[in-house]
């Protein structure tokens, strides 16, 4: 086998970089050069580079009840792609400068759904599309009491109109391999508690 170089953050050089958006997200071009596996450093190339805030999901659990609490909105991206651009998904919302993600968790948790997390347990922390975005999603489970959780919600000057699902927690995970569930925090949340769902109702419960 032969042997090849491990590149690593210092093994890329930025020649230049330039913005070509700027509105409420950014896009900027790169043009860079970065050391291949056979140690050389690479021609320069360049890349577009969707800049965005970082954004935290979460998916509400109630551990007594084993429910979820899904919400559902209106979703540009999927109207053209998509069989309805009316997704099912985990709370979620961007992280400004000066909020740490626990903090984003709770607050989009009342504004999206009304509902009060009273813990919070940490997945992972992923990368959804590094081939053209810098976005970073911290990802929770986050335990509530689902009893009389539903309506509609969502801060009216954001445009947000959300849909509030509760949801026995076999039946999600059905959602997600039938495709009824199609966004990717969604996935890997419930795909995580069906994996680990004994240890946080013991925990919790």
């Amino acid at each position: 086998m032969t042997k090849t170089f491990t590149p690593g953050p210092d093994d890329v050089q930025i020649i230049e970089r330039e913005n070509c958006f700027k509105g409420f997200y950014k896009v900027d071009r790169l043009h860079l050069r970065h050391r291949l596996f056979s140690g050389e450093m690479g021609r320069p190339i360049s890349r577009e580079l969707f800049v965005r805030h970082d954004a935290v999901c979460v998916l509400p659990y109630d551990p007594k009840t084993d429910n979820v609490v899904l919400i559902e909105q209106f979703r540009v991206g999927a109207m053209t792609k998509g069989a309805n651009p009316w997704l099912l998904e985990l709370v979620a919302g961007l992280i400004d400068k000066d909020e740490q993600p626990e903090e984003v968790a709770l607050r989009e948790a009342i504004e999206e759904a009304n509902l009060e997390l009273k813990a919070l347990w940490p997945l992972t922390v992923y990368f959804p599309s590094p081939g053209g975005s810098d976005e970073k999603v911290y990802l929770y489970i986050g335990r509530c009491d689902s009893t009389g959780a539903g309506g509609v919600h969502g801060l009216e000057e954001e445009g947000e109109d959300i849909r509030v699902h509760v949801v026995p927690f076999d039946d999600a995970l059905a959602a997600v391999r039938d495709g009824r569930i199609s966004n990717a925090a969604s996935i890997i949340a419930i795909q995580w508690l069906a994996l680990n769902r004994a240890e946080v109702r013991g925990m919790w419960a």
